[in-house]
């Protein structure tokens, strides 16, 4: 089992969300996963992990309006 983060980054002014996200990941191997809270639809990090080789997947939140999970494929 890889490492498991947590990064919430509501209330963020852009760019600093994909900032944020890119540093967590930047050292991911497969089987770490990063659980990212956010109040908003990302879509150009959505583009962004697909071109670099991760997925993700997006749920409504608990305490936020998204949870996302990201991974490297």
């Amino acid at each position: 089992m890889g490492k498991e983060l947590v990064l919430d980054v509501r209330g963020m002014e852009p760019p600093e969300p994909i900032v944020r996200v890119l540093e967590a990941i930047d050292d991911f191997v497969p089987g770490d996963r990063l659980k990212l809270i956010i109040d908003c639809h990302p879509v150009p990090l959505f583009r962004i992990l697909d071109q670099n080789g991760f997925a993700h997947q997006a749920a409504p939140g608990a305490e936020s309006v998204y949870e996302i999970a990201i991974w490297r494929k």
